[in-house]
């Protein structure tokens, strides 16, 4: 048996990188899985690819900045296998700048997306997990929320936010069948991280204790702990996924930019 048999799973931003890697292998760990994305083309690639495997998926438009896009995109889970246990808000996006090259703008698509679209998210999908036995939400924030940078401010402050929304809604939820619980990557080898050159990337990997970037599988195995049962008496906690970066972050400020998720 699978470790999510029963399930039924909402990922954000599942057309690639981290969510895609999760909605794979929470179909092939027994979930149905509504594949969420804005990236419409991009997202139904990945549930046609779970449907190849003999596993249960399908696409669902989501944009995370809009309560109407999720509330549809929850609407369409629950019509389409029967109800939703698990909601994984894993979309983000990072934009560089620091207190004096932050703009508005991007001060306000970093927030919408990260923090907002992390809320609005676990709004729209609450009356459905709290039907359900066994529900839980899990958010992707990232290492920096708990270890800074100079450069990359709107992102530190959206990720920081996520951490701290998680373990409220932890509290909100802990008596009404809802665990709520988040991930903090590291540097992961995702189109977020960005390309950079090999001489770069020897560097940060030279910071990074265990001497190496990530894959998005690593990041979905601790997903994976969070929403199935396993986890059952696990609200509130906090799954740190990095390589040891934040063991060793004492020297991070000299390092090149390690972006996680």
């Amino acid at each position: 048996m699978g470790r999510l048999d029963g399930k039924v799973a909402l990922i954000s931003g599942a057309a690639g990188g981290l969510g895609a890697a999760q909605a794979e292998l929470f179909a092939h760990e027994g979930a149905r899985v509504v594949v969420g994305d804005i990236q419409i083309e991009a997202g139904q690639c990945v549930a046609d690819r779970i449907l190849t495997t003999g596993n249960q998926a399908a696409f669902a438009p989501l944009d995370v900045t809009s309560a109407d896009s999720w509330r549809q995109a929850v609407r369409f889970a629950a019509e389409r296998f029967g109800g939703l246990t698990t909601l994984v808000n894993n979309a983000g996006i990072f934009r560089m700048g620091g207190v004096r090259t932050t703009t508005a703008d991007i001060w306000s698509d970093v927030i919408a997306v990260n923090q907002t679209g992390t809320l609005l998210g676990m709004q729209a999908a609450a009356a459905e997990l709290l039907k359900a036995p066994g529900a839980a939400i899990v958010n992707i924030a990232s290492i920096y929320a708990i270890t800074p940078s100079p450069d990359a401010l709107s992102y530190h402050a959206s990720k920081s936010a996520v951490r701290m929304m998680s373990r409220a809604a932890a509290l909100e939820f802990a008596r009404q069948g809802i665990r709520v619980n988040t991930i903090l990557p590291g540097r992961i080898d995702t189109p977020i991280a960005g390309d950079i050159a090999p001489e770069q990337l020897a560097a940060v990997n030279a910071r990074i204790p265990m001497g190496w970037t990530g894959d998005p599988i690593d990041i979905a195995h601790g997903v994976l702990y969070f929403a199935s049962d396993d986890a059952r008496y696990v609200t509130g906690a906090e799954l740190i996924i990095d390589g040891g970066w934040y063991a060793g972050a004492g020297s991070m400020i000299d390092a090149p930019d390690p972006k996680g998720s």
